[in-house]
């Protein structure tokens, strides 16, 4: 795992400071301890942070084809690397180094952008031709690792595996786009079809850019999707024996390391699961972390000891409370762009603790959205029956009404909280979806906003780029469609964004075995039976995995990485709550209604509504906004 940046001169091949391009990728230091290169030649730069995971002595980036012809500069790790060096040597390819790098380079040189989808793994690559003149960027089919790019005003393009890689060129564009704070506050992150700042933009997954001097910036092209279309056949035990293959499978080929090896475990069934994969495999303990809260009704981790105990694993825990808070500073920083999953702090944890004794971990992410593993997965399966009984003419102006007035009783029992549900009810499935995922409604959201910030925002609301993915997905249902839309926009969105940064800054590896993708378009297939019955997603998977796992880790009402923040903005961090609707940083830009924020925090404080997502939303956006342009 690494850090890359680079610069490319799209019309005229200008030299590139070397110490520019040294200064990009010191920004991302953190990805890569261990050794750094930087390469330049007329028109372009590459530079290069290494964390050494294969290959340990070798492999040194920049690196050059065997004939000199490209130059890489990779972030990420290609499971199936040994596989295509065998088959790229018989077809004539020469090796030097026994890493994954020389195999990318060889594969583009003799396939080209089909190289692509021959590479397994997680990744973020770039590829100058010397010859041809051009630069290839590529990432990953799920987005695992990220890369941002921006067009400079020097007619240039620059790279870099994060933000901050830009920010450190002198010549990129500060200016916030005000868009982005719509998304930010509807979905708790901006996701990848905007950036925070104008001139910036991110490689969407399954995308490349192939760049060519002196012909205009080309749109990304996407190179691989996965379809919910088609419904795979054959008789539960086949589809059993089918999935828990494809699960050995993808853990095994990501216990392969050079450096010393373990895994994050929640307690739930997605780390419990590679767990318990990565126990079989293994001929020595396998080393496992998990941490707790300091609210008991939050805290699992005493599942995670079961798990621990159950596979004799070498196990450490650690307790995340509210003086944690003061790391928050620390997190803003990881993520540069606002990011308001509050589940970031735990896992910085995590990571930490994972990085005292490992190098590479194991997580479990990618299951609930490839399996339909989310609670509100099981909610749109219910919804989207009810809305094939009663046509949306009627829904609209019925449950429309009903959940205008009904109270939002955050108080109260789960079962009781029906004006979400009532809502979703009264639009159409794509509707309903986007706003069971979103984190703060249209309707709150609106009545934080100044009159100039909604002149600015004008008929642009952020749910519609999501209702448009769903809407066009290779799919059948609207469960299809729900993962459809989780896997190309919440995954690389949300949790991937965390897990990379957390891990990332502490030079910490993180690989996602059950986001593999042959695993992942397996689950695509299969009946929406095979994936939610009788109130439970991930039904094929649980079933599959009753061999290895008790059923109070099965089936248990699932929690999720779930923060105290609620508690902690009305106990010790009362005051800070109160502070976020005085911060100068929101008030510079003039697009809040500052009393409106206050009124909400004394609501959350006193108890009578829970707002405690968003009062960490608006904390983590000024901390953001701070960074990176208001300060």
């Amino acid at each position: 795992m690494c850090g890359i940046a680079g610069i490319f001169h799209l019309e005229t091949a200008k030299p590139v400071d070397p110490a520019r391009v040294e200064r990009m990728c010191d920004a991302i230091a953190h990805r890569g301890p261990d050794g750094h290169g930087i390469w330049t030649a007329p028109g372009v730069g590459l530079g290069h942070r290494r964390l050494s995971i294969i290959d340990v002595a070798g492999s040194p980036q920049p690196m050059a084809s065997t004939d000199g012809r490209a130059m890489l500069v990779f972030n990420g790790e290609i499971y199936n690397y040994r596989e295509l060096r065998q088959e790229l040597r018989a077809l004539g390819a020469e090796f030097h180094t026994d890493g994954d790098s020389e195999v990318i380079l060889a594969a583009w040189q003799r396939w080209g952008v089909d190289c692509l989808p021959r590479l397994h793994g997680m990744f973020a690559f770039a590829i100058y031709d010397t010859e041809a003149r051009s630069l290839f960027l590529a990432r990953d089919r799920l987005g695992v690792k990220p890369l941002f790019y921006a067009g400079l005003s020097d007619g240039s393009l620059a790279f870099g595996s994060e933000l901050k890689a830009l920010t450190a060129h002198p010549l990129l564009r500060r200016e916030i786009d005000p868009l982005a704070v719509e998304d930010y506050l509807a979905w708790g992150y901006v996701p990848d079809t905007r950036s925070m700042l104008k001139g910036a933009a991110k490689l969407p997954a399954g995308h490349y850019l192939l760049l060519h001097p002196g012909r205009p910036m080309p749109a990304p092209v996407r190179w691989w999707d996965v379809s919910f279309a088609d419904r795979r056949r054959g008789s539960l035990a086949d589809l059993e024996a089918e999935l828990l293959h494809l699960l050995r499978q993808a853990v095994t080929s990501r216990m392969v390391a050079d450096v010393p090896l373990g895994a994050f475990l929640s307690g739930g069934v997605d780390s419990s699961s590679v767990v318990a994969l990565m126990a079989e495999a293994s001929a020595s303990p396998v080393k496992t972390c998990s941490i707790g809260f300091d609210v008991a009704a939050l805290d699992e981790s005493d599942y995670a000891q079961g798990i621990a105990t159950r596979f004799a694993t070498d196990h450490r825990r650690r307790t995340v409370s509210a003086d944690d808070f003061e790391a928050i500073d620390t997190i803003a920083a990881m993520f540069d762009e606002p990011f308001a999953d509050a589940s970031a702090l735990p896992t910085w944890r995590v990571c930490q603790l994972a990085r005292e004794t490992v190098t590479v971990a194991l997580s479990g992410d990618g299951a609930d959205e490839a399996l339909a593993g989310y609670r509100r997965h099981v909610f749109q399966h219910g919804e989207d029956r009810l809305r094939a009984l009663l046509p949306l003419a009627l829904r609209r102006p019925v449950f429309g009404a009903l959940g205008a007035v009904y109270p939002k009783a955050d108080w109260a029992p789960r079962p009781l909280r029906a004006r979400t549900t009532l809502l979703s009810l009264a639009g159409d499935s794509a509707q309903g979806y986007a706003r069971a995922i979103s984190v703060t409604p249209p309707e709150l959201r609106a009545t934080l906003y100044s009159p100039e910030y909604l002149r600015l925002r004008g008929d642009y609301r952020a749910e519609h780029a999501f209702e448009a993915l769903m809407r066009a997905a290779p799919a059948r249902s609207g469960l299809d469609r729900a993962q459809y839309a989780d896997l190309m926009f919440w995954l690389p969105g949300d949790i991937l964004t965390k897990v990379d940064r957390t891990s990332m800054a502490v030079s910490l590896e993180a690989r996602e075995p059950l986001l593999d993708h042959r695993l992942i378009e397996f689950a695509a297939s299969l009946p929406e039976a095979m994936r939610v019955r009788g109130g439970q997603g991930k039904w094929l998977m649980k079933r599959t995995m009753r061999r290895y796992l008790p059923d109070d880790v099965l089936y248990r009402p699932k929690q999720g990485f779930v923060t105290p923040i609620a508690a902690w903005f009305r106990g010790p961090l009362a005051g800070v709550a109160r502070r976020i609707g005085e911060s100068a940083t929101l008030a510079r830009t003039g697009w809040f209604d500052p009393r409106r924020i206050s009124a909400l925090a004394e609501a959350h404080i006193g108890g009578t509504s829970d707002h405690s997502r968003l009062l960490w939303q608006l904390l983590m956006l000024d901390r953001a906004l701070e960074r990176l342009a208001l300060a």
